[in-house]
């Protein structure tokens, strides 16, 4: 091991003997007390020395047996130790090629923030190259969202669509304005591939582990051009049979969505949020049915700063799931409208009605404990409050459903938004 201080966190005195590292209050740690003869040696913590040249310098400083080793293990402890040579062999492999390194280096900076073992983070990014997502849609949100995933290391960005670019498709990052006219898809992948730092490894048999399973992918990501496709979007059968995850984003009539991240046969997919505005509002399918067979627009009424900003919130969640993480999108509609844009996110829980199967177990359950069925509180609710579908502001899931988090290991309680660990 070459212990390294994780370089992405700033590190400053807030006293003679207490050092904070990291600023911002989600993961800003303090560690204390530190003499000051530990605070020049952590100067010494930067991936160059191995444990055995550490322990000799140690000595030279006059620092007691065993207060290097101690020191190292109580800074992985809490989270703020890499290791310069960890990571395992795709890590090592990674390490050998610094220009698709250095393109990569503020993702491996972000992960090291959310990682918390020493060589976690350069892992995470290396195991990216070899996961497969697929983009179904070439719009500005899908588009973009795509380079987007394949510039932060994805190994494999498909992205499908039909038709062919029109002007109002050209987003920076996206599709250009020298693509108009081309076929949409062949252009999307275009910039998926002038996206991408450095050229992908090769995909893995589908047997192999990391592939995506039987062939498929480990996240499709639907991002609709149609308006009422992002605002009811239909049960994607073929997702939910194969148990693939899978992500919507979009925007319509101004408003941005994200979310929900579904799981199959685990969290809320499109088909439980149909039943439940059902549930609510009796003429919903009628109004969807209206929707769906009205003349589609040319152009989606999101405007470009809005469709980039919520290309890049479902990239962050795709990304986070993708790392093995469980973004506050799972089961949840993140939504923020123009001119306020104020982020709020609303549950879709599972349904027992829908075909997905999310809802069965909580219905049988509910019905064992002889309470009122989810669709029977819903509907009630829904008189009680004599709002239209989606019209007022509901419970966010963070009220819910905290998302998952790393748990640090200081053992303390937690001061003034930071981490306190003794060393």
């Amino acid at each position: 091991m070459h212990p390294m201080v994780k370089p992405a966190f700033r590190r400053g005195w807030r006293d003679l003997n207490t050092v904070q590292f990291g600023m911002t209050p989600a993961h800003a740690m303090t560690l204390g007390p530190v003499d000051t003869a530990t605070g020049s040696f952590l100067d010494l913590l930067d991936g160059t020395r191995g444990l055995p040249l550490l322990r000799a310098e140690a000595r030279r400083m006059d620092l007691p047996d065993g207060h290097v080793d101690a020191l190292v293990e109580r800074l992985a402890r809490a989270g703020l130790l890499d290791d310069a040579r960890g990571g395992g062999p795709d890590a090592e492999a990674l390490r050998e090629r610094p220009d698709l390194l250095d393109r990569l280096r503020p993702e491996l900076a972000a992960l090291s923030l959310t990682t918390p073992e020493p060589g976690d983070a350069l892992r995470h990014l290396a195991a990216r190259r070899a996961l497969r997502v697929q983009v179904r849609g070439a719009g500005r949100v899908g588009a973009l969202l795509a380079s987007l995933l394949s510039g932060a290391g994805v190994g494999e960005v498909d992205v499908r669509d039909v038709g062919r670019v029109e002007p109002w498709d050209v987003v920076p990052g996206g599709l250009p304005a020298d693509a108009v006219g081309d076929r949409r898809d062949e252009a999307a992948r275009r910039a998926v591939r002038r996206a991408a730092p450095g050229r992908p490894p090769r995909r893995r048999p589908a047997s192999s582990p990391g592939s995506g399973g039987d062939g498929g992918f480990s996240l499709v990501v639907l991002a609709p051009r149609d308006d009422v496709a992002v605002h009811a979007p239909a049960l994607p059968e073929d997702l939910i049979a194969s148990g693939t995850p899978h992500l919507y984003a979009g925007v319509v009539e101004a408003t941005g969505v994200v979310g929900p991240l579904v799981l199959p046969g685990e969290t809320g997919c499109a088909g439980c949020l149909h039943e439940a505005r059902t549930d609510r509002d009796a003429t919903w399918p009628r109004l969807v049915a209206q929707w769906r067979s009205g003349r589609p627009r040319r152009a989606a009424s999101g405007d470009l700063a809005l469709a980039t900003t919520v290309a890049g919130l479902a990239a962050a969640h795709a990304l986070a799931f993708l790392d093995g993480r469980t973004p506050s999108s799972a089961g949840a509609r993140w939504e923020a409208a123009l001119p306020a844009l104020d982020w709020h996110a609303r549950p879709v829980w599972p349904h027992p009605a829908c075909p997905c199967g999310a809802g069965a177990e909580g219905a049988v359950e509910e019905e064992a404990a002889g309470r009122e069925p989810a669709p029977e509180r819903a509907a009630r609710k829904g008189k009680e409050e004599h709002a239209p579908e989606d019209g007022a502001r509901r419970e966010t899931m963070a009220e819910q459903r905290p998302s998952a988090r790393v748990r640090r290991k200081a053992g303390a309680t937690r001061p003034a938004g930071t981490w306190r660990a003794h060393v």
